[in-house]
């Protein structure tokens, strides 16, 4: 007899998988933003790609620009803070997917 045993979904709100750019900051990063592009993004948490891992734990602030398909209306930009919940191992183009529960967030002016 062979029985399946279904992992439980841990995440409590929809994901979207959006490609979008973002830049990342993090504690002890002096110099400018790192350029990533997210592979997937809810209300509660973001997974993007980056060039290198982060350390798990560490405290990021992102910003992202949902565009007018997903707003409905038009660009909005969002900067966020979160914590790097997750890091895999690299993709197929080197890409590290790193997800990062939002702690807080607030909608940019476009000025």
């Amino acid at each position: 007899m062979v029985v399946e045993v279904q992992q439980a979904e841990k995440r409590g709100t929809r994901r979207f998988a959006l490609r979008l750019p973002v830049s990342v900051n993090y504690a002890g990063n002096p110099g400018a933003a790192l350029s990533a592009q997210t592979r997937d993004v809810s209300a509660r948490g973001i997974c993007f790609y980056l060039e290198a891992p982060l350390a798990l734990g560490s405290e990021i602030d992102f910003t992202l620009t949902l565009p007018p398909e997903i707003t409905l209306t038009e660009s909005i930009r969002v900067r966020c803070r979160g914590k790097v919940v997750r890091v895999d191992e690299a993709v197929a183009d080197l890409k590290v997917p790193v997800a990062a529960v939002i702690d807080e967030y607030e909608f940019l002016s476009e000025s």
